[in-house]
């Protein structure tokens, strides 16, 4: 494989895997290259995707950010399929991600991945669509986002304060969980019994 058709590759990857806009900086950096290369190989492969009738991805570029998103003649489908996700029950993983969030709030999506060892794009799009999760600026790193819990999360659970969630004082400063979201490496965490009552709960006021 060529350098040019690698450099390809891994942007095409870390698009697919981010699930959220990446600054040409930021891409620059992780595929050790400059930014003006980055774009120019990025409008490359936009034009790619934009002429591929068989593609069903198209890569959006604004402000010198690229996301790798849906073809806008497939939403039809793709919101049919979400549809169905949002009105299913809560999967393991979304119940583990959002008892992650209700304890460690605000909280990246890096940092939950470090905690589960497995990519959270689909989890994290499932539970802001339900009204269970919400994002916002992250203070101290402009090129991502923390999450939070809703007024509608704590509303199914019947309770007034996110503090009040069992054990929450105790595993809000859990310093197994600190270790692990500051963690170079992606670890995976067995639930604890203290998380499988927060996911149990969670789990009976589901829809």
């Amino acid at each position: 494989m060529s350098s040019s058709s690698y450099l390809i590759s891994l942007l095409e990857s870390l698009l697919f895997v981010s699930g959220e806009p990446l600054s040409f900086a930021r891409l620059a950096k992780i595929t050790e290259s400059d930014e003006e290369k980055i774009g120019t190989v990025l409008g490359s492969l936009a034009e790619k995707y934009l002429k591929d009738e068989s593609s069903g991805l198209k890569i959006v570029l604004h402000n010198r950010e690229a996301l790798l998103t849906t073809k806008a003649e497939n939403m039809a489908v793709i919101e049919a399929l979400t549809k169905s996700s949002i009105q299913e029950n809560l999967s393991k993983a979304g119940l583990e991600v959002l008892s992650i969030i209700a304890y460690r709030a605000p909280i990246s999506k890096s940092a939950i991945e470090a905690i589960r060892g497995v990519n959270c794009n689909f989890t994290l799009r499932n539970l802001l669509l339900r009204d269970l999760i919400e994002r916002h600026d992250n203070p101290t790193d402009a090129r991502e986002y923390v999450y939070s819990p809703t007024f509608r999360f704590l509303q199914s659970l019947g309770l007034e304060s996110i503090q009040d969630l069992p054990e929450y004082q105790t595993l809000s400063l859990d310093e197994r969980l600190k270790i692990l979201e500051t963690a170079s490496e992606k670890i995976s965490v067995e639930e604890g019994e203290e998380t499988k009552e927060i996911i149990q709960k969670i789990e009976e006021t589901k829809e």
